[in-house]
């Protein structure tokens, strides 16, 4: 078993209630035998994360960051990773002895990792939804995984500008188009949606006879319409918790120092938790939840 001083970590943002990052990484932290490790969950929005940071002691190791911070904490970083920069947004901070706050992306990564767990290597076409900030991770992805045409389809000229800002600096050819087309956008070999809950429904009904991958990076509620419908018709299907468990992987390597975060054990605390959340049996680890309401408070 192995201790550290360094011992404290926590995932941030708001809406924060849903997040099953505190049982990915608990369960990581007792795979590999830490102990007296902690991991927490903050309510933080972007008026509050200058202060949360400048508040940290030196028992924390890094925080997971959701939105709305991935971009409103970069000012307040001293380094940014090339990846976290090129995407402009960073969901990882790593906290550092000296006082040095670096910043890291590891949704990139999680991306090219949870398609390939599903077979997906290369692919000649695929279809964005969206324009925020997990949109840029997608076509940073799609770097490694597309080898064709990319087109997103967003709403407004300025969602569109980014999207062309965003393609030009990691140098994947974009085009963009109106999300009132977006069904079109259907039948590429592989759609991400990046949209919120619900902005996809609409699309369920236009799903193609014969669809190719749809990864989804929502994983509550789940599956959504879309990802449904998709199954429905016979097409495969990646879901958000397959890109939670694979970008927290990275997360936990870079808090811990640990080379190989236990995949198998994340992913079935992850299935339990969101079964919990669904209506499923009560959790089996309560005094994790309640140590995590106390650090709230």
């Amino acid at each position: 078993m192995q201790t550290y001083t360094r011992h404290r970590a926590a995932v941030l943002g708001s809406p924060i209630g849903h997040s099953l990052s505190p049982d990915l990484h608990r369960a990581a932290h007792a795979a590999l035998g830490l102990t007296g490790w902690s991991y927490g969950r903050f309510e933080v929005d972007e008026a509050g994360i200058k202060e949360f940071l400048e508040s940290r002691g030196p028992e924390w190791a890094g925080l997971s960051l959701t939105m709305p911070l991935k971009r409103a904490v970069i000012p307040l970083l001293d380094e940014v990773s090339e990846c976290a920069a090129s995407v402009e947004a960073v969901n990882t901070v790593l906290l550092h002895p000296d006082g040095r706050r670096t910043g890291d992306n590891t949704d990139v990564p999680g991306m090219v990792a949870a398609l390939r767990e599903h077979g997906v290597r290369r692919v000649e076409t695929a279809t964005v939804l969206g324009a925020g900030a997990t949109a840029s991770s997608a076509l940073a992805a799609l770097r490694t995984v597309c080898a064709g045409e990319v087109t997103a389809y967003v709403r407004g000229a300025a969602r569109a500008a980014q999207m062309r800002d965003w393609s030009e600096r990691l140098g994947t050819a974009v085009r963009t188009a109106p999300w009132e087309r977006a069904a079109e956008g259907l039948r590429a070999d592989l759609v991400i949606a990046t949209t919120p809950h619900g902005a996809t429904d609409e699309l369920a009904a236009a799903v193609p006879s014969a669809p190719g991958v749809l990864f989804d990076v929502l994983y509550d509620p789940w599956p959504t319409a879309l990802a449904a419908a998709w199954r429905r018709a016979g097409g495969a299907v990646v879901g958000g918790l397959d890109l939670l468990v694979h970008q927290a992987v990275g997360q936990v390597e870079l808090f811990t120092g640990c080379r190989a975060a236990p995949l198998g054990a994340m992913r079935v605390a992850g299935e339990r938790a969101r079964a919990r959340a669904a209506g499923g049996p009560a959790p089996e680890t309560a005094g994790h939840d309640d140590e995590t309401k106390a650090e709230e408070r």
